[in-house]
């Protein structure tokens, strides 16, 4: 069965506070969405970037695929990294192959009338998610009220906040937050950090030493994620595991982050990295060096696949991405009790509101 060529729109949402991390801020979010559709069947995958990536997938990727078979998944994925060459693959190229990818696999479950994990072959039927968000520009109320609802409204029992303030030149308010954040969540609760590669590496140790003092258990990107012998040497220093890999766009990245010794557990996007494909690519390569994967944002792109890794430790239930996916699809899961159940449906089970999200279309 022959793939028709993709469709793709660009929305961009305003975030419903001013929100940053340790060294980038932003108020709004734009997702990139492809459609790909064949015989009377249409799947849809997404990815988080510019609208230049909707202008590389249209421009680029769809003429390519068009009248490559829709079953093939594999095939048309090593058909768009092939075509990249000159291009380059990292970033906006690896954005776009991955939006598209996701939509192959959705569009071949629904094609075959199946969930998407059941497609795959689940090893599980819940998937734990982890509450994230805590950005840098919360003052202590907000934080407070966000991490209350995931903790003792929802019953998640882990969540991040972000620190690294101001590229790593705010740390007292940094632990001053950590602590806050204890406070609110219990002893009991799993506490992470996220510092978005924000200090250096003495500093990453000094912090992480501290941060041992209120039990956090997960401290990513302590530095910056190209730095891996500077991750190895954190990760060697500090009690919490040291944790990376969002920015991976192909599987040598992965392969070189892995073999640095640099990381406890690998994050991996499929939304980057070269969609489902590449995801579950990159999980084997992980169990292969005896280490757990986390899904990195995007939660509904990532919870069908989630299911079907052994090696899963969990999926992070991202704010930003969370509160878009709610507003664009119909089929938006519930992470009460910090687990989501993927399998509704066909495909990945969400259906597009075209209409109602009309007005923050931009490409």
């Amino acid at each position: 069965m022959e793939l028709h060529r993709p469709g793709v729109s660009a929305y961009t949402v305003p975030a419903d506070a001013p929100e940053a991390d340790g060294t980038l801020a932003w108020e709004a979010t734009t997702v990139v969405i492809a459609e790909v559709s064949a015989g009377t069947a249409t799947g849809t995958g997404w990815t988080y970037g510019p609208p230049a990536v909707g202008d590389f997938l249209s421009g680029h990727l769809a003429p390519l695929v068009e009248g490559m078979s829709a079953l093939d998944v594999p095939a048309v994925h090593e058909a768009m990294c092939r075509s990249v060459r000159n291009a380059g693959r990292p970033g906006i190229a690896a954005c776009a192959i991955s939006a598209l990818d996701i939509a192959l696999w959705d569009l071949k479950a629904r094609l075959l009338e199946l969930p998407l994990v059941r497609l795959l072959g689940a090893c599980r039927e819940r998937v734990p998610v982890y509450g994230s968000g805590g950005f840098t520009t919360y003052h202590d109320t907000h934080m407070a009220a966000q991490l209350n609802g995931w903790v003792h409204g929802q019953h998640i029992p882990r969540v991040k906040i972000k620190i690294g303030e101001g590229w790593g030149r705010e740390v007292a308010r940094d632990l001053h937050r950590v602590r806050a954040a204890r406070h609110v969540i219990g002893e009991h609760a799993e506490l992470y950090v996220d510092a978005n590669g924000a200090y250096t590496r003495k500093q990453a140790v000094r912090v992480g030493h501290a941060l041992a003092e209120h039990g956090v258990g997960w401290f990513e990107e302590p530095v910056s994620s190209d730095d891996l012998t500077g991750l190895r040497l954190v990760r060697d220093a500090v009690v919490s595991d040291v944790t990376a890999g969002e920015y991976g766009f192909d599987l040598s990245y992965f392969a070189r982050m892995i073999t640095a010794g640099a990381v406890d557990c690998l994050q991996v996007d499929a939304t980057r990295c070269g969609g489902l494909t590449e995801f579950l690519r990159a999980a084997a390569l992980a169990q292969a060096h005896g280490l757990e994967v986390s899904g990195h944002c995007a939660p509904h792109v990532h919870a069908a696949v989630a299911a079907c890794v052994p090696n899963l430790r969990h999926l992070e239930w991202f704010h930003d991405h969370v509160r878009i996916e709610d507003m664009f699809f119909d089929g938006a899961l519930d992470p009460t009790g910090g687990t989501v159940g993927p399998g509704g449906g066909l495909g990945h089970g969400l259906t597009l509101r075209t209409q109602d999200v009309a007005e923050y279309r931009v490409g």
